[in-house]
This record gives C-alpha cells, sequence and structure tokens, in this order.
C-alpha cells in the first residue's frame, strides 16, 4: 500500500459510469421498475452506495478513506441503462476507486436481478469519467517565478556543529513545488538583529519569498518570532494555523510551535520550525496553495477560492 501520511487532506470526488445492455423485454422491466427481486434500479443504487463504501476491504491496495457522499443515477435507453457513480470525500488520496467499484458492483446487480427474465444482458464500457481534487488542484503557475530565500536560524549549524538538514529539506522541496526559484540560502546564528537586518535587506531586494527555518520554539535563544512580527505590515494568520493543524495531526508537539506568516511591503514572510520534519511538514501543508498571494500581489487573473 502506498504511503499518503505526508500528503494533506483535500475535497476530492469522482465520477465512474458503466453500461448494461439488455433486450428490449429488460428495458420495459427496468422502465417498470419490476422484477421477481424488486425494483432493479433502486436496489442497484443501494448495491452501488454500498459497495463505494467497502471499496478497501474488496481491493487490497486501496486505502480506507471516509467518503462522506456516494450516489448512483440511472438514464435507461432502448439499449439498455447507463449507470453513472459519484463518490466524493476529504481525504489525503482519491476516490476514483470507490466510484469505479459503485458503478460496476451496481451493474453486477442489474445483472442479478433482470437475469431470471432476459437472456444477453452485456455489462461493459466500465471507465471512469472525471476525478477532481488533491494538491493539483492547487497549483499556481507563476511567470516569472517567485524569488525565495531560506534562511536557517541555528547557533549550532552556523557555528561549524552540526549539519543543516531542515533548511535543505526546505530548499529541495521548494524546488520540486515549482513555481518558486529559491535565490537565497543562508545559515544565520539565533539573533534577533542580524535577523532583522538581513530580512530587511531582502525585502528592499524585492524578494518574493522569505522562509525561515527555526527559532520558533520556546528555548531561550528561539527569538525569530521576536525579530520578525515587529516588521510585519499584513498578519495572514491562516498560513501558520493551516501549517500547525497539519503538523498536530502527526505530533502533538506542533502546539509548541510560535510561527507566523505576514507581509512586509509585498514579501511575503513564512516562519518554519527548526526540525526536519516540522520544516518538511510545513512544506507540504502550504505549498503550492500559499503561493497564491503572489497571483494576488501581481494582480493576476487567479481561479475563485476563499481567499
Amino acid at each position: 500500500m502506498r504511503d499518503v501520511t505526508a500528503k494533506p487532506d483535500t475535497r476530492r470526488t469522482a465520477v465512474a459510469e458503466s453500461y448494461v445492455a439488455v433486450p428490449p423485454s429488460g428495458v420495459a422491466l427496468l422502465r417498470e421498475r419490476r422484477t421477481d427481486k424488486g425494483d432493479p434500479l433502486e436496489v442497484s443504487r443501494v448495491a452501488g452506495i454500498a459497495a463505494a463504501k467497502r471499496t478497501s476491504d474488496l481491493l487490497p491496495f486501496c486505502h480506507p478513506i471516509p467518503v462522506t457522499h456516494v450516489d448512483v443515477d440511472f438514464a435507461v435507453d432502448d439499449g439498455g441503462v447507463r449507470l453513472t457513480a459519484t463518490a466524493t470525500a476529504i481525504a489525503p488520496t482519491g476516490v476514483e476507486m470507490e466510484a469505479l467499484t459503485a458503478a460496476g458492483i451496481a451493474a453486477l446487480n442489474l445483472y442479478d436481478m433482470l437475469k431470471p427474465h432476459v437472456e444477453q444482458i452485456v455489462i461493459h464500457d466500465v471507465r471512469l469519467v472525471a476525478k477532481h481534487g488533491g494538491k493539483g488542484d492547487h497549483s499556481v503557475v507563476l511567470d516569472p517565478p517567485a524569488s525565495a530565500a531560506v534562511l536557517v536560524l541555528s547557533d549550532s549549524v552556523a557555528a561549524g556543529k552540526h549539519e543543516d538538514t531542515a533548511g535543505r529539506a526546505v530548499v529541495d522541496a521548494l524546488r520540486a513545488v515549482g513555481g518558486v526559484d529559491v535565490a537565497v540560502y543562508e545559515v544565520l546564528a539565533d539573533d534577533a538583529e542580524p535577523l532583522k537586518a538581513r530580512v530587511s535587506q531582502l525585502v528592499e531586494a524585492g524578494t518574493d519569498l522569505v522562509i525561515t527555518v527555526g527559532g520558533t520554539g520556546l528555548g531561550v535563544r528561539d527569538r525569530t518570532i521576536e525579530a520578525l512580527q515587529p516588521l510585519i505590515e499584513v498578519d495572514v494568520p491562516g498560513i501558520a494555523e493551516a501549517a500547525r493543524s497539519y503538523g498536530q495531526r502527526r505530533t502533538p508537539r506542533a502546539m509548541l510551535s510560535r510561527g507566523i506568516a505576514g507581509l512586509i511591503g509585498s514579501t511575503l514572510v513564512l516562519t518554519l520550525p527548526g526540525s526536519r520534519a516540522g520544516a518538511q511538514e510545513s512544506v507540504a501543508a502550504l505549498f503550492p496553495a500559499v503561493l497564491h498571494v503572489f497571483q494576488v500581489l501581481r494582480g493576476e487573473p487567479h481561479a475563485h477560492g476563499h481567499a
């Protein structure tokens, strides 16, 4: 089974179809909604809904996900009936298999209910029609890419006593996201004044995105928030809340992060935890959706959302 632990929950929808071809006598039964076993369409609807909720029990590599909506609709024509199944969930992985299972099992149930009455029943054209959701639906195309600086705050790394892994992981993750050009990567000691001065320089240089890594905890030297909060002109609290909420589902220590986010002029500043896992999880939670900020600042056309 594929590991989807790091993937964020998003709204996901899939639509699948199947077609059951039956002779004219079978079509008449469908339109009259009668067989010896009952209404074939309504019973098949129930069978499809029940099957969608049991998909992970039937297919060994499917993840059990909290399906929030399933429905099966029917369109009877002179050659048979087309079944359309829709499945929805808020989950880290898609629901196409749930929709396909619903369409397939509903078709099989129709076969079962019609076979005592007619012959030459054929199930075919079981296929995925559409799927939506996942991080891909929230991708942002920036041209030119957002220029970014990653500043690592660590006394031990700055002194050469330890190797930086968190900041490097953030740089790698940003490059994988796309739409971001990491032009600056630096390591600074946990000192407020040098940090304030460096961020001010980056803002003056027109850097789009400044990400700090470290100094957001409760240690005596953790002063990233105290250094940057006075510089921020527009708070964007939802960004830090999203990162903490994502992290909290993976470790209870995420609640201890004091990370903030906001704008200094047209520069977006994000403060991430100093642990490698915490920094990686924050990037996974925020990107690429957070890049929508630059579409807004640039006045570019974009899809309507909650911003």
